[in-house]
């Protein structure tokens, strides 16, 4: 099968959730990329060169041919489509009623609990770094996670709707970022994200991230 020339921008250490949940994806699919790095200390997104290839100064970007998008959940709505099933894995579900859950969870994991982000950064998930307890904000911000968690996943489902999405990634790093540093979590929470962090896509991200430290 010919596949377009597919580019994969991420962080150098690979801590972030969002080039993880691209990597996911197109692991998922099966299609082949290469990855470049795009080193944040040194504020490389900034540079000449990748300011004009991203839209957003922003990691992760992906090029396919001559198209290069940024922002995560663009990219992997965008994969679904130029990749669809059943030729393809899907990341979305069939279903559009699941389908909507998907990008509800995935829109509100990329803008809300600020400060759990901040206080659990993802060097807690990828590199077992460890940080003061938790402030009040932090733990309104994992208590908030938590409940809606809870509600996703109202029995022992060991995915969201029921089949795996791109979702399940992005909601077991942030559930991570709790249980991995070891705060509180409920048992059938830490379940779900332990499953989840089994999946071969993943290990695959893990293993780069390992291999970038």
């Amino acid at each position: 099968m010919n596949y377009p020339a597919i580019t994969l921008w991420s962080d150098s250490c690979f801590y972030s959730p969002y080039a993880m949940s691209v990597y996911v994806a197109l692991s998922e699919k099966g299609i082949p990329f290469t990855l470049q790095r795009v080193d944040l200390n040194q504020q490389m997104q900034f540079s000449a060169d990748y300011s004009a290839l991203a839209l957003t100064s922003r990691v992760p970007a992906l090029q396919v041919d001559e198209l290069t998008l940024c922002e995560s959940s663009a990219i992997t709505e965008y994969l679904e489509e130029r990749f669809p099933a059943p030729h393809y894995e899907r990341l979305y579900p069939r279903d559009v009623i699941k389908r909507a859950r998907v990008r509800e969870v995935q829109a509100w994991l990329r803008s809300d609990l600020l400060a759990l982000r901040a206080e659990r950064p993802t060097d807690v998930v990828f590199a077992g770094k460890r940080y003061d307890a938790l402030s009040p904000a932090g733990e309104q911000a994992a208590a908030k996670l938590i409940a809606a968690a809870l509600r996703l996943l109202p029995d022992d489902r060991q995915n969201l709707c029921g089949e795996w999405s791109i979702a399940d990634s992005d909601l077991a790093v942030m559930l991570n970022r709790l249980a991995l540093h070891g705060d509180p979590l409920p048992a059938k929470l830490q379940r779900y994200a332990e499953f989840q962090w089994q999946r071969a896509s993943v290990q695959l991200w893990l293993t780069e991230s390992a291999r970038a430290r």
